[in-house]
């Protein structure tokens, strides 16, 4: 955890000296949206070259028969643009913190046990950003990275018993989007 807490409070420092009232830009994840997360992320130009993001991701739905994929995530990135902001390929630095409770899925290989913990960790991006006109955009971006995950683990049945508490560290994927963008200007 404070591990993660110091990689945001660098990534602040890095940003704030150079945050000027330029740009902004308000963004949605549609491929969240295809599991039904709420998703915002807002990003922040802070100089010809850099932007900050904060993507907050939150899913509070119940699938029905015992199945869950309810999550939170807030994943903050610092970008630095080959071209200019907004415009072009990025490459990034995030970190993230989040907390899980999903089970009884099938499609995902978790049919027999449910999952409750928390993650912290980080890793790196590259994307592209696409303009489509002076203020809408799209953006593809995939990343990689480390995840410490705590958990506890129950089996997939209503009022189940903890079976476990445990920790898995993860190295692999760990962002991929496709965003619809509004830049305010």
């Amino acid at each position: 955890m404070k591990q993660i807490h110091v990689l945001i409070i660098l990534m602040a420092l890095i940003a704030l000296p150079n945050v000027k009232a330029q740009t902004v830009a308000v963004k949605n994840n549609l491929l969240y949206d295809l599991t039904t997360t709420i998703n915002l992320g807002l990003e922040i130009a802070m100089s010809p070259q850099w932007t900050l993001e904060l993507p907050v991701n939150y899913n509070p739905w119940d699938l029905g028969e015992n199945r869950k994929l309810k999550h939170w995530l807030i994943q903050p990135e610092v970008r630095y643009w080959f071209c200019q902001k907004f415009n072009g390929h990025f490459m990034g630095l995030h970190g993230h913190i989040g907390g899980y409770n999903i089970g009884g899925i099938e499609q995902i290989g978790m049919e027999e046990f449910r999952y409750e913990g928390n993650l912290y960790g980080g890793g790196i991006s590259y994307g592209y950003h696409w303009i489509l006109s002076t203020h809408w955009s799209i953006e593809a971006t995939i990343g990689a990275g480390y995840a410490y995950m705590e958990y506890a683990k129950y089996k997939c049945e209503k009022c189940a018993e903890k079976l476990s508490d445990d920790v898995r560290p993860y190295l692999g994927p760990t962002k991929v989007g496709v965003s619809l963008i509004y830049i305010i200007k």
